[in-house]
């Protein structure tokens, strides 16, 4: 069984990477929350590996973190979720959103994630909501001193809960975070007009 893989990017997609290892190319199903993070063909890389082994289907699942490979095992135990639909799961909701959408039984999010019906979002809430780890809650107070990186993430986040694409949100954010001030809701607004020209 592979667990880990270091390498090199040989080609990436976003649903899909090679990783060349010492001559060996490895192909990895990924999610876009680790497709956003990777850099381009040539660069060193490192995968947390799941080896999904059927009768007839090895398949490897990369993920950029811990916490990703373990929601997406978590998920795929769930009755009705396979690999794709979990993979599609970790696309559509950042992993620490998910794992706090699952802590308060938040089935109106888990709804909003494409592929994700009624009776399989209130199966993950029941199912998922002892397994997963903790995750902090954002830190307002260091956003508001001035550290544009924690405010990012949950910046991009409430524009792809708005109905935005994260490619668009994601730069409407950059653009906002530049031209001013880094707390939260001016941000915010500034993000909002941006990807709104």
């Amino acid at each position: 069984m592979i667990a880990r893989l270091r390498g090199r990017i040989a080609e990436k997609r976003p649903h899909r990477v090679t990783v060349d290892v010492h001559g060996v190319g490895y192909e990895l199903h990924i999610p876009l929350s680790t497709y956003y993070g990777l850099g381009e063909p040539g660069a060193d890389a490192v995968f947390q590996v799941h080896t999904h082994v059927r009768e007839d289907t090895l398949a490897l699942f990369g993920f950029a973190t811990a916490l990703e490979l373990r929601i997406f095992e978590q998920l795929i135990g769930i009755s009705g979720i396979g690999p794709r639909l979990a993979l599609a799961v970790l696309s559509g909701i950042e992993p620490a959103e998910l794992v706090q959408a699952v802590g308060r039984g938040d089935v109106r999010r888990l709804t909003g994630i494409p592929g994700i019906g009624k009776k399989t979002a209130e199966r993950m809430g029941l199912e998922l909501r002892d397994r997963l780890p903790p995750v902090l809650e954002p830190d307002r107070g260091a956003e508001a001193a001035g550290e544009p990186g924690a405010a990012r993430g949950d910046l991009v986040s409430a524009l792809v809960n708005l109905g935005y694409g994260r490619p668009s949100a994601e730069r409407a954010v950059d653009a906002a975070l530049g031209a001013g001030d880094g707390s939260f809701e001016p941000a915010l607004r500034r993000a909002l007009k941006e990807i709104a020209r």
